[in-house]
């Protein structure tokens, strides 16, 4: 008798099928290389049956139990329908059509060119545009950017490029253009956040923090400090680029911690020593692996992140992070089991 296969996916969002056998050696694998790379400890024999059992539930999509269920927060939410379906609507009917049509928590106003340094040439526009949705609808909006370090690099912006300097060998004069760059960013990030606390923002969003290295999210860590200082009542969410900082500097530190090289685990104390409300922490899926062992890595890198901290967790549930196959269309089959798994195992607060 031929031994059952059950449908999953790979990384890329492919179709497999995988006996029982074949799943649970790609989750013990996917747990391990986290446990590893992390230093962190395994998922319990327990998380581990409750994960297979989600992996190999029948049906399409799966879902919580009522009353299991957890808040959503978005990156540059509101253009999403205009963009991915090509229906014309201003942001403010965006972010409407998002809290009574999709049932969203929150949104995020953004700019078309989603970067804080671009917005700061026309943040007092913006501010008016987040002012608009605030007045037409009752969730919460946060204004959101990316830190975009890179925007700061010659010939666009004022700095050298770190990028052109390393492959050169002029490692000292590399690591001075990311620190003028740093000083640069969080400048322009508390002038924007200055305008939309003035018509009420909810919060501000650093999207994608850590893209460009530990420059980049050393900048959301300074940023995120400088705004609960001058403005106590604003919220501020700190959304991850990838699960490990790279160390394009490699020296810089946040509160004596060298960022160069810290997991989810570590980067979230560092975000709620800056005064964060919210973290979004990233496990990055390997197009190459299944998704069973994505997901189970991703379980045991959040799962040590949930534990830690004290500050809200909203895992970044989308395309090609956190276990969700990296292609343009989501199979709703793997999101939600993605989103089940991180609540139920995780204990996540939101996505």
């Amino acid at each position: 008798m031929q031994e059952k296969k059950y449908f999953t996916r790979m990384g890329d969002g492919s179709i497999v099928h995988m006996t029982e056998a074949e799943i649970r050696e790609d989750m013990k694998a996917g747990m391990e290389d986290a446990v590893s790379r992390g230093k962190i400890s395994p998922l319990t024999d327990e998380e581990f049956e409750h994960l297979y059992e989600i992996i190999t539930m029948p049906g399409v999509i799966v879902g919580v139990e009522p009353g299991k269920q957890v808040v959503t927060t978005s990156d540059s939410g509101s253009d999403k329908i205009n963009t991915k379906c090509g229906i014309p609507t201003d942001r403010a009917i965006n972010a409407m059509l998002h809290e009574r049509i999709l049932g969203c928590d929150s949104v995020d106003i953004g700019y078309s060119d989603y970067n804080f340094k671009t917005v700061k040439g026309v943040a007092k526009r913006e501010a008016s545009v987040l002012k608009h949705a605030l007045n037409r609808t009752t969730m919460p909006l946060f204004y959101g950017a990316m830190p975009n370090l890179g925007f700061y690099t010659k010939p666009d912006g004022p700095v050298d490029n770190w990028a052109v300097l390393l492959p050169e060998g002029k490692i000292k004069e590399a690591m001075a253009a990311q620190e003028e760059a740093v000083e640069l960013a969080v400048k322009d990030i508390l002038y924007v956040a200055e305008q939309m606390h003035d018509v009420g923002a909810d919060g501000i969003n650093l999207d994608t923090s850590g893209a460009a290295g530990d420059a980049d999210f050393l900048v959301s860590l300074k940023a995120t400090e400088q705004i609960k200082e001058r403005f106590p009542d604003l919220h501020v969410e700190i959304g991850m680029a990838g699960e490990f900082v790279l160390g394009m500097h490699g020296k810089l530190k946040y509160d004596d911690v060298r960022l160069a090289g810290l997991y989810p685990h570590k980067q979230v104390k560092l975000a709620e020593k800056a005064g964060a409300s919210i973290f979004g922490p990233v496990v990055n899926t390997n197009c190459n692996k299944s998704f069973p062992w994505n997901l189970a890595r991703v379980c045991t890198f959040i799962k040590a992140c949930t534990e830690v901290t004290e500050i809200p967790i909203h895992a970044n549930a989308g395309m090609g992070v956190c276990g969700v196959p990296m292609c343009e269309n989501l199979p709703t089959d793997a999101v939600s089991r993605v989103a089940k798994a991180l609540i139920e195992i995780c204990k996540i607060d939101g996505l």
